[in-house]
């Protein structure tokens, strides 16, 4: 196994933070004393960037010199200085045609603007479960295409599951070269420019600090995540992961209750954890 990888990257939601949606102590101890010994962090998320702000400051990547993937890989962000390394947005055309397809099937559109998440439908239960997962505040709009700022990096359709189906079929196939559309839940149907995905996404960064992905690990749960699994030098999936995010893993951790991250990270940092075993080791 080796030991110089340099990059971590880390999904959230069911992988960094546990069921209540918090970084347990040990993984917080367990990720700061990785970046004091140089290992850099990447918090790759779908939520907005405002979303992935609190974890990131919890986490000193602004002292440490860590990255944020907010939008699923839509923008790169260096946390340091905030300066916006990449960024990929909707076409604005295709904006009448989610709006209206969400409309007829009597589900709410929402998009983000800063903290704020922009909709007509503020009361919506599943609006008020993307604001609490992301700490934002909800802005009522009177107009959504008029009052949205324009272009966007994301929408998001959310409502009941199974009537999300129907207006999953429909806009994958009037837009299927256009845009991405795929669910992040059952509830929510991310709508994202085209070929957005954290690999992609990541191998963008990595030409830019100079690092391959073999320097890479990458851990997470989710069907958006599989992608990173799959690209980065090692590959693993959280006990609590979709079934095909295992199968492509090379390592199966601990689940998000159970510090699966911390438990992974002593393992495949082992050196910067358990020094005195790797002396002990050499000297026999």
């Amino acid at each position: 196994m080796r030991q110089d990888y340099r990059l971590l990257v880390l999904d959230l939601d069911g992988t960094l933070t546990n069921s209540k949606k918090e970084i347990s102590p040990r993984n917080l101890r367990t990720l700061l004393h990785l970046q004091q010994n140089g290992v850099r962090l990447v918090l790759a998320s779908g939520r907005p960037t405002y979303g992935i702000a609190p974890l990131a400051e919890q986490l000193k990547m602004k002292e440490y010199g860590g990255y944020i993937l907010s939008y699923n890989g839509g923008e790169i962000i260096d946390w340091r200085n905030n300066e916006l390394l990449y960024k990929n947005l909707l076409p604005d055309d295709v904006l009448p045609l989610l709006y209206q397809t969400a409309t007829d099937n009597g589900q709410t559109i929402l998009t983000y603007d800063n903290e704020f998440i922009l909709t007509e439908n503020p009361d919506d239960p599943y609006v008020q479960k993307e604001a609490f997962l992301n700490k934002m505040q909800v802005r009522h709009i009177n107009h959504f295409l008029q009052e949205v700022p324009r272009p966007l990096p994301k929408c998001l359709i959310v409502g009941e599951p199974e009537q999300l189906i129907k207006t999953e079929i429909e806009l994958s196939l009037c837009l299927q070269t256009q845009i991405s559309v795929y669910r992040s839940e059952p509830y929510f149907l991310e709508l994202v420019p085209l070929g957005i995905d954290k690999a992609r996404s990541l191998a963008v960064l990595l030409k830019k600090l100079n690092m391959t992905c073999e320097e890479m690990i990458a851990i997470g749960d989710g069907y958006n995540d599989l992608s990173m699994i799959k690209y980065a030098g090692v590959g693993i999936a959280m006990g609590n992961a979709q079934e095909p995010v295992k199968a492509a893993a090379d390592y199966i951790a601990p689940s998000n209750d159970e510090d699966g991250v911390a438990q992974a990270i002593e393992r495949y940092f082992s050196l910067i954890f358990h020094p005195q075993r790797h002396i002990f080791t050499e000297n026999l």
